[in-house]
């Protein structure tokens, strides 16, 4: 039986989960911190990366954020932060037991837009 990547990250609890930890990660990661601690509205911010998680992984919510590129525009993003970024999704992947079929799904959807996050 086929199951989407949506119900193997844990469907909208387990998304909630991961993005909680993620951002969490982001606020204690030195390369990035001090963007992420900027943001002001961190439970928009969140809920932004919930929808986007769950409509890009198969789940029935819709996105109601900015495209990649409109979100990411003007922030002048490393390609050293992009990859500091990734690994802490990856870690927080791990940290929810997620399997190693998973991470690679999500990381080639993230790859697939770095071209709309690094210097735009």
């Amino acid at each position: 039986m086929n199951t989407t990547l949506y119900q193997r990250l844990g469907g909208a609890a387990g998304i909630a989960k991961l993005v909680d930890d993620v951002m969490a990660a982001h606020l204690a990661n030195p390369l990035v911190k001090s963007r992420f601690e900027k943001i002001q509205d961190l439970d928009r911010a969140k809920k932004m990366a919930r929808e986007f998680f769950c409509a890009g992984s198969g789940g029935p919510e819709a996105y109601t954020g900015k495209d990649m590129l409109a979100a990411h525009k003007g922030m002048n993003i490393s390609e050293q932060e992009y990859l500091s970024v990734m690994d802490d999704i990856v870690g927080a992947m791990g940290k929810n037991g997620l399997g190693d079929n998973v991470k690679i799904d999500v990381i080639a959807i993230l790859y697939s837009l770095k071209g709309n996050i690094i210097r735009v």
